[in-house]
């Protein structure tokens, strides 16, 4: 019998990239990476669809140079989205426990956590759901320390985090997807897919905030006792740092790049003052993360500090701009789960955690407990949208 293969699929502004795993000889392993592919996109902006046709041609070519590379047929994958419409919204839903005679059961907890997105409906106008995650049982007014499952009373309660994307964004990207010829078996966020390779439990219990520094956008998710509190994306992104280079010393945009990225090119650009052109870049990014944290009330308060992942955290002292900032430790985050022996780095994480999700949903094994907690999704007109662990 074939072993069971994974497909993630990340549909960025500058690129798509693409991973088919296989699964690890132990949950605790990582698992076995067998082929990835990436091409160019065309028709994305700010990780939204602007042109469906261009898309789907950049995720055909990813997705055959990746079953190229596997010798394999891809035809389902699960995809992320992670464009600037992505928001949060905290809820609370209550039911009684009558129908389960006091005590709570699974149909109970789907009740609750159904109550709570009916409360939130209202602000959901023209939106569609992508997940649910409760934060807080309570039975009879008690918060109940780890799952209401068993417990005895009268009714149960729920505060949630729903994180949910403009209905036009998530059907573009899904009609897109489908078009190059793969089945979307489901859909995540992209910054929790990330967390999923990139952060450890331990980051995630202590405190931490995990940035993906994007061409265009700068995703954020921060995690507290082991659960996702906050989930962000910015219009902001290291385009924007090229950008300025060029503009701040009269360069053509290809050598902009370079200097970005530490390369020699023979520019008589001050050192001195390339370096503060960064830095100013960098500060206001990490301005927009503080401002989210403390909107939160995590501002300065996770010990684990700030992970930096994606293509812009390669930029020379990001790290470093980071802990200065944020005034927080601060390191770039090489997913620990990626074979360092391969070829993928940190750029890779949203589509190799796509790959552990959909490994950790058919293993039924609670590896994350945040995992446990996002069995809830929504299902849409073209994909059914699974969850995390049973």
């Amino acid at each position: 019998m074939a072993q069971p293969l994974y497909t993630g699929i990340d549909v960025g502004s500058q690129y798509v990239k693409v991973v088919i795993g296989g699964p690890p000889e132990s949950p605790e392993l990582p698992m076995s990476i067998i082929g990835t592919g990436s091409a160019p996109t065309h028709g994305m902006r700010q990780g939204y669809v602007l042109n469906v046709a261009d898309v789907t041609r950049a995720v055909r070519e990813a997705v055959v140079r990746a079953a190229q590379a596997a010798k394999v047929t891809v035809n389902r994958a699960r995809i992320s989205i992670g464009g600037v419409s992505l928001e949060e919204l905290r809820s609370t839903g209550e039911v009684t426990l009558t129908t389960s005679a006091g005590v709570v059961a699974e149909r109970d907890v789907e009740r609750v956590l159904k109550e709570s997105e009916k409360r939130a409906a209202a602000k959901l106008v023209n939106r569609t759901i992508i997940h649910t995650i409760p934060l807080v049982y309570r039975v009879d007014g008690a918060q109940v320390q780890g799952r209401p499952q068993g417990m005895r009373g009268t009714k149960l309660g729920v505060d949630t985090l729903i994180i949910s994307v403009l209905t036009q964004h998530y059907d573009d990207l899904i009609e897109a997807v489908e078009g190059a010829g793969v089945e979307v078996d489901g859909v995540m966020a992209s910054p929790l897919a990330a967390s999923f390779i990139t952060l450890t439990k331990a980051q995630k219990t202590a405190g931490v905030v995990l940035a993906n520094i994007g061409a265009e956008t700068l995703s954020m998710i921060v995690f507290d006792n082991d659960l996702p509190l906050s989930t962000k994306v910015f219009a902001v992104g290291s385009t924007d740092i090229t950008n300025a280079i060029a503009l701040a010393f009269q360069l053509p945009l290809v050598e902009a790049e370079q200097l970005k990225r530490g390369a020699v090119t023979g520019s008589d650009v001050s050192p001195k003052k390339f370096a503060k052109v960064i830095e100013d870049q960098l500060k206001e990014m990490y301005t927009l993360v503080n401002a989210q944290l403390k909107l939160v009330a995590r501002q300065r308060l996770l010990p684990a500090g700030i992970v930096l992942t994606g293509g812009g955290a390669s930029i020379p002292d990001a790290a470093n701009v980071a802990r200065i900032t944020l005034k927080l430790p601060a390191q770039v985050g090489l997913p620990p789960a990626i074979p360092r022996a391969g070829t993928l780095d940190a750029t890779w994480s949203v589509a190799y955690g796509l790959c552990r999700w959909g490994f950790t949903e058919d293993s039924a094994i609670p590896m994350y407990t945040f995992g446990e907690i996002m069995r809830r999704t929504f299902e849409s007109m073209r994909s059914s949208l699974r969850a995390l662990l049973p």
